[in-house]
Parts: structure tokens; sequence; C-alpha cells
């Protein structure tokens, strides 16, 4: 399953700040040898690096817009639907990839766990304190994929340079939900464009629109960055 850090106390001293990042690394490396070594470090699994050296996995929602995949070290902006930010988490952990999710308290793990995700090389830390962008930087050394959510936050230009900096160092992917961060390369959009419905009330032969179950949702995913290629539905 996955693994859970509370990392949510208040106005902590900078010694403090310190000893909880220590933890958090300790944390990482102690989940079963899967969560916290990224690619460059020991493990006793299977390497965490997706198929394809230099990208992510993407979800088949995202194959118009990230043809080549999810470019490592790359900062992306999400907004709309979260159905997109856990079919990427989906993608990457059943590829063999490495997922934190920082600052998403109710995020739905089951949602993704239904998109095929491996939950247990994914780390959830739902309450990161005052700073996310400190320990989302502390999960860039070991994971392929970081999901931060700001809370409506604004990160300055002067410390996502030096976060992106990390990422690509690091070669992990960055994806930041809730808030406002300057300066990132790709930015992607999901609106529900439309539902399918099973088991729909019909009046004779004729299925009656806005009856029955919701058995899949379309989403029309815009994307706009040096990565981006055409809008897609699906």
């Amino acid at each position: 399953m996955a693994a859970a850090v509370d990392f949510g106390q208040r106005h902590i001293a900078p010694e403090g700040r310190a000893e909880q990042l220590k933890q958090l690394r300790l944390t990482m490396a102690a989940v079963g040898g899967k969560v916290g070594f990224g690619r460059s470090g020991p493990s006793d699994t299977a390497p965490a690096a997706p198929v394809v050296e230099g990208v992510l996995p993407v979800p088949a929602l995202l194959a118009g817009v990230l043809p080549a995949g999810l470019p490592r070290g790359t900062v992306a902006v999400l907004s709309g639907a979260r159905s997109l930010m856990l079919g990427m988490v989906a993608a990457v952990t059943a590829g063999g990839g490495n997922a934190a999710i920082v600052g998403q308290p109710d995020i739905g793990l089951l949602a993704a766990s239904e998109m095929g995700a491996d939950l247990s090389r994914l780390a959830v830390i739902p309450d990161p304190g005052s700073d996310p962008v400190e320990v989302a930087a502390v999960l860039i050394d070991g994971m392929d994929l970081v999901v931060l959510g700001l809370g409506g936050r604004r990160v300055p230009p002067a410390r996502t340079r030096v976060v992106l900096a990390r990422a690509r160092h690091r070669g992990c992917a960055l994806l930041v939900c809730g808030g406002d961060w300057q300066g990132s390369a790709l930015r992607l959009d999901a609106r529900v464009s439309g539902y399918e419905t099973t088991g729909a009330k019909t009046t004779g032969c004729a299925a009656v629109p806005g009856f029955g179950r919701i058995g899949a949702v379309r989403l029309e995913v815009r994307a706009a960055g040096r990565a981006a290629g055409r809008s897609r539905a699906g």
C-alpha cells in the first residue's frame, strides 16, 4: 500500500525543520526499498526507470498532447479535473517508477488504483506543513514523479528556478496543482467534456438522457508549452 508520512507540524524552528527533513529522507529509504532511491541509489527491487530513458510514461488520455511522454526534469502545472493527475501517477508507478503526492489530503487513492497505479511505489504526504515546496524538493532526490499541491500559494521565481534545477539534475518530473508556479515549461488543463452512462432508463427503444449510472467521464485536455502537442478528448 502507499506510504503515508505525517509532516504536518506548524511554526517549526529552523533546527526542527532540518530534523524533519532528515526524518523524511529516512522514511523514504525505509519503505521496502521501493520509495526514495530513484534511479541512481541502491535498491533491492527492479530499477525504477520507466520504459524510455529521458521520459516518463503518460496515460492514454495524454497520448495526443505528449506523444513522446513526459520529459524528466519538467515542471508542469496542472489544472481542472483531478483524474488527469491520478492517471499520470498511475502510468508512472505501473511502469516501475516511484511517485510521491504532497499536500493533497483528500486525494482518492482508490481511483488511482483503479487506473492501474502500483500503490507500493507511491509515497503520500497529505500535510507537509508550512513549506510544501521544501518537502517536494527533498522528494525530488529519490522519485521519478512528484505531485505538489500548493494550496493556493504563490512560489517566487527565484525559488522555482532552484527547484527546476534540482528536478533536471535528478531526472524527476514535478507536477504542480492548486497554486501559482511561474516559468513552468508545460501547462495542462483537463475539463469534463461529457459522460457515458450505463443502465440508462429507456422509453420504448430509446434511452432517456440524464438517467443511468456514470460509466465513464470524457475529458478534454489542453496543453501549452514546449513539449505540448494538440488538444485531445478521451
